[in-house]
């Protein structure tokens, strides 16, 4: 079934729009993504979201062809990441009414088909010049399973495995984009993994509203006028310095600097959608939340009967491999819109 989405061009006001940019700049600094802690037990040596980074490196941005060597796509697709607000706690003071937004709450009843919304999270995206963002799922939640208490890769895991969807939250996200940078466009596939892929501008206050834990989506290589992109470890941070200008730093190490109008900055707005009242009781009570346990073995007995495991469930890492290569289907081919 194709999917619902709403594209928005304007998105917000002038002055609203100037405004996501100071909420940028006044938390002076941003992290890499891949700084984003691991979980024990379950996979702990691999990376949050390994299932996108380890299709990225064997297909590339559109599916098809190899993608560059390995270090060379980890620091293409290890872009900077701060959470604005999550629940109750804002970290960007000034992000609270683009939170509470009742437009976004209107489309999103609309999107998911649910009359009770719940804004949960907003984040943003900085890609410096030359970086992209692999063709992935986002990450689902689920009664008593989040990115809190579980990795990323094993929610994801969950939502393709079709097993979890009694306990499902639907989410509806808000992609926004703001500034100057050139390329960076949004790609997706509103037909299905199988469908076309189709792309919209990362232009300056537009916006899609869409369903991204379900609709495979990834970014375009932002626009690189300049020497070739540096080593960017999990260490690294991008700093505002004034007037326009960011540097990247790891440590004391100056690894480039920018400008505004270089950076792809996008902030994503997500919201819990429940179809009434009562649904929404459930997932707030805590009543009916899913264990570490039962998720596992779930996926396990799911794995044995599909024919993928015989034998000994294998070692933490091993096991989320064959998960994700078992549940999870990306677009197997480039099969962008003309």
């Amino acid at each position: 079934m194709d999917a619902i989405y709403n594209h928005m061009q304007p998105f917000l006001g002038a002055d609203d729009a100037s405004a996501m940019m100071r909420i940028a700049e006044s938390l002076q600094s941003f992290g890499t993504y891949a700084d984003e802690a691991s979980s024990d037990g379950l996979g702990e040596k691999l990376p949050q979201r390994f299932d996108a980074a380890f299709n990225y490196i064997a297909h590339g941005i559109e599916g098809t062809g190899n993608a560059d060597d390995t270090r060379t796509a980890s620091h293409r697709t290890n872009y900077f990441r701060e959470t604005y607000a999550y629940g109750d706690e804002v970290r960007a003071p000034g992000i609270e009414p683009f939170m509470q937004h009742s437009d976004l709450q209107d489309f999103a009843r609309k999107v998911s088909g649910r009359s009770e919304i719940v804004p949960a999270i907003v984040y943003a995206n900085l890609l410096i010049p030359g970086q992209e963002l692999a063709v992935h799922t986002d990450v689902p939640e689920f009664r008593g399973a989040n990115r809190k208490v579980l990795p990323q890769w094993l929610l994801v895991v969950m939502l393709h495995s079709g097993l979890f969807d009694a306990w499902r939250i639907p989410i509806a996200t808000c992609v926004s984009w703001f500034g100057t940078a050139q390329g960076g466009a949004f790609t997706f596939y509103p037909k299905g993994p199988n469908g076309p892929r189709e792309a919209i501008p990362a232009a300056h206050n537009s916006a899609i509203i869409i369903d991204t834990d379900k609709v495979f989506h990834g970014v375009e290589r932002v626009s690189q006028k300049m020497p070739e992109l540096p080593p960017i470890e999990k260490s690294a941070r991008l700093h505002f310095l004034g007037d326009n200008a960011w540097q990247l730093r790891d440590g004391d190490t100056v690894l480039g600097d920018y400008d505004w109008s270089q950076i792809r900055y996008s902030i994503s707005w997500k919201a819990y959608c429940f179809k009434d009242a009562a649904e929404r009781d459930l997932w707030a009570s805590g009543t009916d939340d899913l264990s570490v346990d039962f998720i596992v073995n779930r996926l396990e007995e799911a794995l044995r009967d599909q024919g993928a495991l015989t034998g000994e469930r294998p070692e933490p890492t091993a096991f989320a491999r064959l998960l994700v290569n078992q549940f999870v289907r990306f677009p197997a081919v480039d099969t962008a819109a003309a």
